[in-house]
């Protein structure tokens, strides 16, 4: 079993900035790619950001530009910088890891989420 943490959510202004980090744990074998979703009340959960193993990356159009998702494999940890943030950045941010399990299972990992609030 894989499991995942997130923390470094907040309240902050509009135009600040907020890192988030996702540290995975257990039986890992490997993680493939990670990634980053949010959900906003009343909203579907909507992916933001996803990196692969190779470091290539993918964001949505809504953070591209502001938004910044980076992984420290040594650590099986995956971080997401926000810049510039705005009021509809608000949300509980998650994370999700595609990964292999010591007993060579794959399967998808989701954390338990951190609240983002931006706010004046």
């Amino acid at each position: 079993q894989v499991q995942l943490v997130e923390s470094g959510g907040g309240l902050v202004q509009p135009g600040g900035s907020l890192t988030l980090s996702c540290a995975a744990s257990g039986n890992i074998f490997e993680i493939n790619t990670m990634e980053w979703y949010r959900q906003a009340p009343g909203k579907e959960r909507e992916l933001v950001a996803s990196i692969r193993s190779s470091g290539s990356k993918n964001y949505a159009d809504s953070v591209k530009g502001r938004f910044t998702i980076s992984r420290n494999n040594a650590k099986n940890t995956a971080y997401l910088q926000m810049n510039s943030l705005k009021p509809e950045d608000t949300a509980v941010y998650y994370c999700k890891a595609n990964a292999v399990d010591g007993l060579g299972y794959w399967g998808d990992y989701w954390g338990q989420g951190t609240q983002v609030t931006v706010s004046s």
